[in-house]
Formats: structure tokens, sequence, C-alpha cells
């Protein structure tokens, strides 16, 4: 994308990432469920022509475990489906292939260009997903920055001046963030355990293993549900050193995952690496400490499909 694409892009992505944030200001502060902003979206979604073979460019709204949500310039939304064979890269690169990328990375508030041919659905069923690479990295900065807003959203409204100063400045970060804290609301955790490591290791041990594999049996029961993973550490070592480490465990926690139990990657929420930031017990003891060396990983289920089971078994006799 040379400059003069970028520089008419930029007031689209801008209006996208304000229209966001008012959308989502009645929500933080206890006006308007994030409820009915989902349901408004999925009403203004235009269905794809099955066999329609369609490319078009626009910024990442909102994402699911197996789909997402994309608005292009005009304002058209469009729902996105992403499978086994949906090729993600960046554009450019190396004799023109671009950089892969998991499916994970598709974070919102990044800017993409999809191709596919639409389903019986309606969704746009992608087979070709590109990006910029700076669009990525600011996306995952964005993701970054956020992710303690996620812990509190009481903390949105002293952040609010500095989210609208973020949205003029990074097209990204303002619609990713806002998003994020939204979506706190459509899941909720059905499943969640800790398991712990020793010091300065990333290996995961047999009583690790054994959490993991009761976790991931319970996950093949479930649907819609998406996987969160948090890496930690204790406070001994440097920050970079225990920030490195912690994201580590939790890439470590996924392959184990990924790999052993075949759950695609695409059901994982990006994994991320905190750090000492969030210790859960002293570090001035070595059991707090070892309680502090630790990847958190929570099974996230869809609320709408839970209340729709809900009703089901309630009308059963």
């Amino acid at each position: 994308m040379n400059g003069n694409q970028i520089g008419k892009f930029r007031p689209f992505t801008l209006a996208c990432g304000l229209a966001v944030i008012f959308a989502l200001m009645p929500s933080a502060f206890g006006q308007v469920s994030s409820t009915q902003t989902t349901r408004d979206m999925n009403i203004n979604l235009r269905s794809v022509p099955s066999g329609a073979k369609m490319k078009f460019r626009g910024v990442v709204m909102g994402r699911d475990s197996d789909t997402f949500t994309i608005r292009d310039r005009n304002r058209t939304d469009y729902q996105v489906l992403i499978s086994d064979n949906t090729s993600i890269k960046t554009y450019g690169g190396f004799l023109r292939s671009g950089k892969k990328y998991p499916v994970t990375d598709i974070l919102r508030g990044l800017i993409v260009e999809v191709e596919g041919r639409g389903d019986s659905q309606g969704q746009l069923v992608a087979d070709k997903i590109r990006f910029n690479e700076s669009d990525m990295r600011a996306a995952v900065t964005t993701d970054t920055r956020v992710s303690p807003v996620e812990a509190n959203q009481q903390r949105l409204a002293g952040q609010m001046d500095e989210l609208y100063a973020v949205a003029a400045e990074a097209r990204s970060e303002a619609s990713a963030a806002n998003e994020r804290i939204s979506a706190l609301d459509d899941y909720d955790v059905q499943e969640s355990v800790a398991v712990n490591f020793r010091v300065n290791s990333a290996v995961l041990s047999p009583e690790a293993k054994q959490q993991l594999d009761a976790l991931a049996a319970k996950a093949a029961e479930a649907k819609g549900y998406m996987l969160e993973v948090g890496g930690h550490t204790d406070s001994t070592g440097s920050e970079a050193k225990n920030f490195r480490l912690s994201q580590q465990r939790a890439d470590a926690v996924v392959q184990y995952l990924a790999v052993n139990h075949k759950i695609p990657l695409r059901r994982f929420v990006a994994p991320m690496g905190y750090g000492k930031t969030a210790a859960v017990a002293a570090n001035t003891t070595p059991a707090g400490r070892a309680q502090n060396r630790r990847v958190e990983v929570k099974m996230l289920l869809n609320r709408g499909m839970t209340q729709q089971r809900t009703t089901t078994s309630m009308v059963k006799p």
C-alpha cells in the first residue's frame, strides 16, 4: 500500500474507531448492555450470495471462535468464516509470498483484505486474508495495552480521553480496545485451570499435563468456546526476562493442547505473557513465588449458546 492509498484509508479507519467508541460508551457507564450492541451489529450484517466470489478490504469489528465481522469503507458489515484452508499472510515479502500468521492473530481493529466465496448461511468463507505488517504491529500493540483495562471495566471511564487520542493517532487501536472490552459480556468463564512451573522453566510437568488433559476433555464436549491463555512469573529476575519467560510458558500450554488434543488454533485467544504484573500470592515467600509461576487457562463459553441450551432444557417434559 503506497502513501496515497494509506492517506485515503486513514479517515475511513479513524471513523470506524470513533464509531465503535461512541457505540460502547453507554455500555461502559451501565446504560446499554453489550448484548444489545452485538444484536444490532448482527442485524446490520449484509448477506453474501451463496457461491458468489467476493474480495474487499475493511476493519475487523468483532471476533468469534470461527468467524469475525468486517466493515468496509462504505460502512457495510460482512461475516467472514475462517476454515482450516484459509491462507493468512501479509502483503509482499520474499518473492512476494508474504509472512504467514496464525488465525489467533486476527484481532479487532486490524485492517484486512478478504477474498472468498459465499456459503448457504450468507457468510463469506475466506480463501485468503491479507494485511500490512505495520497494521498487525499496531493491532498487537493495542491488544497488549488494553489487557489491564479488560480486568476492570471501571477503569474505562478514566481512560476515555486517552482512547480518543489513540484513535486519532493509531487507526486501529480504539476499535480493538473497545470491542475487546464489550466482548467480556458475550462469554462466561465455564472452566479455569492454573498450571505451575519450576523456577526459570517453561517445561510442562506431568502434573500440569494431567490438568490440561482434564480441561481438554471438557472442551471436547463444548460448543462455541474459546480458550484464554495467560502466562505469569514470580518477581525474581529482570522485567524483560519475566515477560519473555511468561510468554514462553503460555506458548508451551497452547502447543500442548493443539498438538496433543487437536484443539484448532482458531479456538485460542492470542496467548499473552504478563510477567510478574499479576501475582496471586506474596513474592516474599517460596510458597508464594511457586504459586505465581503459573499459566492460567480459561474456557470461555458463548453466553448466547448457554442461554439457548437453558431454554431448551426448560421446555422438555
